[in-house]
């Protein structure tokens, strides 16, 4: 179940190579092989990793300017997908190309829109401000999953697991299992997206630090900690997270963890997701060993998620139509997948050329 008509990350920008390389960079997003490469004038350019004669990858190819020539029967294709030269013929057809994907650069991360490029909408980015603001420091990550993405949405959506898989790392407490959660729907920017996503808050009092925190800074005292975030679609977390010590407010002086994490799931294939990820520290609460510290225990923590969440698609793989028992600990992500669940019937009963027919420049 994937929604087309909205921005996927497919990439950080400083995994795109610059101008003057010879690399050309390739991700497949939905099931479909993407090229990425950056034009002589820094544009960054995505075009369907296929060409059009024989299907090769234009990636096993080679840069001319800013054009791509396939490495199999040398078509050249231009940055805007028409294919400008062809070897032994006078007069290139003119459907002779491959399909440009509407691309977007914003606080680096590299968004492609998947769907119809009419409908391509700025306004529906998500604000992962942390991941390029000066007041904000961080390492950026990536995950590969072998796992369908919803389950990862799943994950994400309920933070109860914490106390369980995270035991040890991000956790710390079984009390976070027990805080019950508020949530809200997130409205969207026009009436065609009134809702693009569901706000979860989640306050838990008087715990224990966990592994975590204590990993950059020392606490002698139970803290009262907080995650709140946004859901967006078709997968993205923007949380605000953190702990203070028990009975102190946030105007109070004292010692305090706060952070802001920005992650985004990409479906590849139907099994399989690219996981991008970031959790920032404010600029002056930690140095270079923090920002280390911290991506050190995210990393540890979501191998955590990707070993559980890879043995469960193991299980489900056995007999996919049993079903789940619903419990209370699953209202977000259930109103989370109505949402997906009612944008894709939407977007499917909408008469669309994409993704048969070329795009047009």
């Amino acid at each position: 179940m994937w929604l087309r008509n909205c921005w996927y990350v497919i990439a950080w920008d400083h995994e795109i190579p610059p101008a003057d390389s010879p690399q050309l960079f390739t991700r497949t997003v939905l099931g479909e092989p993407v090229l990425v490469y950056r034009t002589q004038a820094g544009e960054l350019i995505a075009l369907e990793d296929r060409c059009c004669h024989r299907h090769a990858p234009l990636s096993v190819g080679k840069r001319e300017g800013d054009c791509v020539r396939c490495g199999y029967h040398g078509l050249k294709f231009d940055h805007r997908g028409q294919c400008v030269e062809a070897p032994g013929i006078e007069i290139v057809p003119a459907k002779a190309r491959v399909r440009r994907y509407p691309l977007v650069l914003k606080n680096r991360w590299v968004f492609v829109w998947m769907g119809d490029p009419a409908l391509a909408d700025d306004a529906l980015l998500p604000d992962n401000f942390s991941c390029d603001s000066p007041d904000w420091q961080h390492k950026p990550g990536y995950l590969h999953y072998d796992t369908p993405y919803l389950l990862i949405c799943d994950n994400l959506l309920d933070f109860s697991h914490l106390s369980f898989v995270h035991e040890k790392t991000l956790g710390g407490s079984t009390r976070i299992a027990q805080a019950r959660p508020t949530i809200e729907p997130v409205p969207g920017p026009n009436a065609g997206w009134p809702q693009i996503g569901i706000k979860v808050s989640r306050h838990v009092h008087d715990v224990p630090a966990p592994p975590f925190y204590q990993r950059f800074r020392r606490f002698d005292t139970n803290l009262d900690r907080w995650f709140v975030y946004d859901f967006l679609l078709p997968g993205t977390l923007l949380m605000h997270s953190g702990g203070r010590p028990t009975g102190t407010g946030p105007d109070q002086t004292g010692p305090s963890v706060r952070l802001h994490s920005c992650q985004t799931l990409t479906p590849e294939t139907a099994t399989t997701t690219h996981y991008f990820f970031q959790q920032s520290h404010p600029v002056g609460e930690g140095d270079a060993t923090v920002t280390q510290s911290i991506y050190d225990s995210l990393v540890a923590a979501f191998n955590e998620d990707r070993d559980m969440i890879t043995a469960q698609h193991r299980n489900l793989q056995h007999n996919p139509t049993l079903p789940m028992m619903p419990l209370a600990m699953d209202a977000a992500l259930i109103q989370f997948r109505r949402l997906l669940e009612a944008r894709v019937q939407a977007e499917q009963q909408t008469p669309s050329p994409w993704p048969h027919a070329p795009v047009a420049a």
